[in-house]
C-alpha cells in the first residue's frame, strides 16, 4: 500500500515538474469560504499531492496507534513461545544428560507455558520422570497420554518399556499389541511381541510374526527368511520330541523347508539328514548335508554323513568323507575332514602329510587332537603325547561345542533355539550356547598313555575321539566285514628316562 502510493506521487510530481518546464503550466483559481486564490495549475497539482500525503501519513498514525494493542500482545506471545521452546530443549537435553532433577524442574516450567506445544511438554514430563527414576510418575504421565490421539503411540511404547523394565512381560506385550494396531510399521511393538512369542516357545506364533513384519517392511526379506528357516528347526525339534510317528512326519518337513530356505543352517540340516535317515531316505539326506556342505560346512555335517551308512568298510567310509570334503576343497573344514577321512581309511603317511598344513592353523584343542591321532597312528606316540598336552591348553572351537558329550548335534532347549533364531535371523551366523556356557561336549583329544615306557606299539590302533559306527538308524556293524588294517609301526626305541645313582667313592 506504501509502495502505492509514493509511486503515484513521484509520477504525480514528474508530471507537474515536465509541465513546468515546457512553458505550459496553466492557470487554476480556488474559491472557498470567500477567498480566493490564483495559481498556476503545476502549482496546485503539487499543493493536491502534499495535502494527500500528509493525510495518508496521519491515516497511517491513527491506524498505528488503534493497532498497538494487538502488536503488543502479539510480541509477548512471541516472546513466550521462544521461551517456551528454550525450556523444552534445555529439559530434553537435561533427560537426554540423564539430570533427573533438572529435567523435571524444567518440565514444570514448560507446562505452565505450553500454549503451542503441550504435547512436546507432556512428553519431556514422563521423559523427566524417568530420568528421576520415578516409575509410578512415568507411569503416570504416560497414561494421561493415552487420552490424546496424536500421543497414543509414544504413551504406549513409554508404558510397555516400563512393564519389561519391572518384569512384567503381560503387560508389556498388551501394550505392544495396542501400538502395533495403530501403527502398521511399529518396529518396537513388533519386536516385543517376537520376543515374547520366542519366550513362550510358540514357533508357530513366532513365523506368522515374521511375515507380517515383512509385508509391513518392517524387516527384510533376506533377515525374514533366515529368521523363518531358523524357527522351522526349532518346531522340528520340538515335535521330533514327542515321539509321534505324525509329529515326527511333521518335523521332518519343517526341516527340509528350513533346509530348502538355507542351505547354510546347520542346525536344520542335520536334523532334516537325521530324520531322512530315519525315514530310509539316506539318499536324500546326502544330498542335503552335501548342499550345505558347499555352503558353509560345520563339523556336525560331516558326522551326520559319516553316520548315514554303517554296514561299510572304513575303506568306504572314507570315500565318502573325502568325496564330501572335494565339495568345498577351499574351507578350512574340508582341510580338516581330509585327514579324518585318510584316519578313518588307515591311510597313516596321507594323514600325517595333511595334517602338516593344519600346523599353521591357530591351535585349537580339536587341531591338537587331530595332530596326535595322525601322529600316533604313523607309529610316533611321543609326538603325539606332545600334540595332546599341548591340546589340553589350547581354546576349544566353538562350532565343535555344538556337539554334546554323546556326539548328538544341536541338542538345544527352547530358549538356545530363541536366541539363535534372532542372532541367526539378524547377522547370519551361528551362536554357540554350549560353548558360552562351559558345558562339556564330544571329546577333542585322543586318550594316550601319559608316560613314556616301552611298550609294543604294534597292535595298536590310532585312537579316535569320538565313536564310529553309531548310525541314525541305529544298525548294527555287520560283525562279516574285515577289520579296519593296522598300519605297521617302527619298533620304539629304547629310552632311559633315569639311571641309578652311582655308588659313592
Amino acid at each position: 500500500m506504501i509502495r502505492s502510493v509514493v509511486f503515484l506521487f513521484l509520477a504525480a510530481l514528474a508530471a507537474a515538474v515536465v509541465l513546468s518546464l515546457a512553458g505550459e503550466s496553466g492557470r487554476a483559481s480556488i474559491l472557498w469560504l470567500g477567498w480566493r486564490a490564483d495559481m498556476t495549475a503545476t502549482a496546485l497539482l503539487v499543493l493536491v499531492l502534499l495535502v494527500s500525503l500528509l493525510a495518508f501519513a496521519a491515516w497511517r498514525l491513527v491506524l498505528w496507534v488503534v493497532d498497538a494493542p494487538r502488536r503488543a500482545a502479539a510480541a509477548r506471545a512471541e516472546s513466550r513461545r521462544r521461551q517456551e521452546l528454550e525450556v523444552l530443549t534445555r529439559g530434553f537435553v537435561a533427560v537426554a544428560a540423564g539430570d533427573g532433577a533438572e529435567a523435571r524442574r524444567l518440565a514444570a516450567k514448560a507446562a505452565d507455558l505450553s500454549a503451542e506445544a503441550p504435547a512436546l511438554a507432556r512428553l519431556l514430563t514422563a521423559r523427566a520422570a524417568e530420568a528421576a527414576e520415578d516409575p509410578d510418575a512415568a507411569e503416570a504421565a504416560w497414561t494421561a497420554m493415552l487420552a490424546f490421539p496424536d500421543l497414543r503411540l509414544a504413551a504406549r511404547r513409554g508404558l510397555a518399556t516400563l512393564a519389561l523394565s519391572r518384569g512384567e512381560r503381560a503387560g508389556a506385550v498388551q501394550h505392544a499389541e495396542a501400538a502395533f494396531a495403530l501403527a502398521r510399521t511399529a518396529r518396537w511393538a513388533w519386536r516385543v511381541l517376537l520376543e515374547a512369542r520366542l519366550e513362550e516357545g510358540d514357533w508357530e506364533a513366532a513365523r506368522d510374526l515374521l511375515k507380517t513384519g515383512q509385508d509391513r517392511r518392517i524387516v527384510s526379506p533376506e533377515v525374514a527368511e533366515r529368521g523363518r528357516a531358523a524357527l522351522l528347526a526349532a518346531s522340528a525339534a520340538q515335535l521330533d520330541l514327542t515321539g509321534d510317528a505324525r509329529a515326527r512326519s511333521r518335523a521332518a518337513d519343517y526341516a527340509l523347508e528350513a533346509a530348502r530356505l538355507q542351505p547354510g543352517f546347520a542346525p536344520g540340516v542335520v536334523m532334516a539328514a537325521r530324520l531322512l535317515s530315519a525315514q530310509g531316505k539316506a539318499g536324500r539326506a546326502a544330498q542335503v548335508i552335501e548342499a550345505a556342505w558347499k555352503v558353509a560346512p560345520h563339523p556336525a555335517l560331516w558326522l551326520a554323513l559319516r553316520d548315514l551308512k554303517t554296514r561299510e568298510t572304513p575303506r568306504e567310509r572314507a570315500g565318502r568323507l573325502a568325496a564330501l570334503a572335494a565339495l568345498n576343497p577351499g574351507a578350512r573344514e574340508s582341510r580338516i575332514l581330509t585327514v579324518e577321512a585318510a584316519l578313518t581309511g588307515g591311510d597313516a603317511a596321507r594323514a600325517v602329510e595333511l595334517a602338516r598344513g593344519l600346523e599353521a592353523e591357530p591351535l585349537t584343542a580339536r587341531i591338537a587332537g587331530l595332530l596326535a591321532r595322525a601322529a600316533f597312528a604313523a607309529g610316533r606316540p611321543d609326538e603325539a603325547r606332545v600334540w595332546r598336552g599341548r591340546g589340553i591348553a589350547a581354546p576349544r572351537e566353538p562350532d565343535w561345542s555344538d556337539l554334546d558329550p554323546e556326539g548328538r548335534a544341536f541338542s538345544y532347549q527352547p530358549a538356545d533355539w530363541a536366541r539363535l533364531a534372532v542372532s541367526f535371523a539378524e547377522t547370519g551366523e551361528l551362536i554357540h550356547p554350549r560353548h558360552e556356557r562351559r558345558e562339556p561336549g564330544l571329546s577333542d583329544l585322543p586318550d594316550l598313555p601319559m608316560s613314556y615306557a616301552e611298550q609294543d606299539l604294534s597292535g595298536l590302533e590310532a585312537p579316535v575321539p569320538f565313536p564310529i559306527g553309531e548310525g541314525l538308524q541305529g544298525e548294527e556293524e555287520d560283525e562279516d566285514l574285515d577289520p579296519p588294517p593296522t598300519p605297521a609301526a617302527p619298533p620304539p626305541a629304547r629310552r632311559r628316562l633315569a639311571r641309578p645313582p652311582r655308588d659313592a667313592k
